[in-house]
C-alpha cells in the first residue's frame, strides 16, 4: 500500500519585505519592574520582546524603537542614557515611555532632548504613574495604564512607521 503524504507549501517570505517583528524594538531601562511592565506590555502589542538595555550594546538598524525608562531623582535611568550615547539614532523613530512616582514626565523630556541631539526623529510619548518606595501609588502601573500603554503601541506601531532615512 502507497503512502500518501500531505505537503503543506508554505508561501515564501519576501526577502525585500522586512518581518514585522524586525521593524520594532522595545528596549528600556527600569530598577524597581514598573517600566519593565510597561515594556512588556508595548512589546506583546508589537509582536516583539522587551529588553533591558543593560543587556545591549546596539540597535537593530533601521529598526524604529520604543524606548523606556523609569524616573531617578527626576532624570532617566543612567544605563539608558549611555546606551543612547553609543547608538546612533540618525532618522530613526523613536517613541518612549515611560513611569514616575509624581506622576510627571520630565525625565522623558530629558530623553528627548538627548534623542534629537542625536537626531531621532520623536514619534510619541506615554507616561504612567509608578510606585515608589514600598508606599507611595502601591499597584502602579496597574491594568488601566497597562491598557493605555497597548493603546499607545497600537497607534504607533504596524501600518503607521516608515524605514528611517525614508
Amino acid at each position: 500500500m502507497a503512502c500518501m503524504s500531505r505537503s503543506r507549501q508554505r508561501p515564501r517570505p519576501n526577502p525585500e519585505e522586512p518581518r514585522q517583528r524586525d521593524l520594532f524594538e522595545v528596549l528600556y531601562y527600569s530598577l524597581g519592574g514598573r517600566t519593565r511592565k510597561l515594556a512588556e506590555t508595548i512589546a506583546a502589542e508589537l509582536g516583539v520582546k522587551a529588553e533591558d538595555v543593560t543587556q545591549r550594546r546596539r540597535l537593530v538598524k533601521d529598526s524604529y524603537v520604543f524606548l523606556g525608562s523609569g524616573c531617578y531623582g527626576g532624570k532617566p535611568g543612567r544605563r539608558l542614557t549611555q546606551f543612547i550615547a553609543r547608538n546612533d539614532f540618525t532618522g530613526r523613530r523613536v517613541a518612549l515611555f515611560g513611569s514616575s512616582a509624581d506622576g510627571r514626565s520630565v525625565h522623558l523630556k530629558t530623553l528627548e532632548s538627548l534623542l534629537k541631539a542625536k537626531g531621532a526623529l520623536i514619534a510619541g510619548s506615554f507616561h504612567c504613574r509608578g510606585q515608589a518606595f514600598f508606599f507611595l501609588n502601591r499597584g502602579q502601573p496597574d491594568s488601566e495604564d497597562l491598557g493605555r500603554a497597548a493603546a499607545f503601541a497600537r497607534d504607533l506601531g504596524p501600518g503607521t512607521h516608515t524605514n528611517a532615512g525614508q
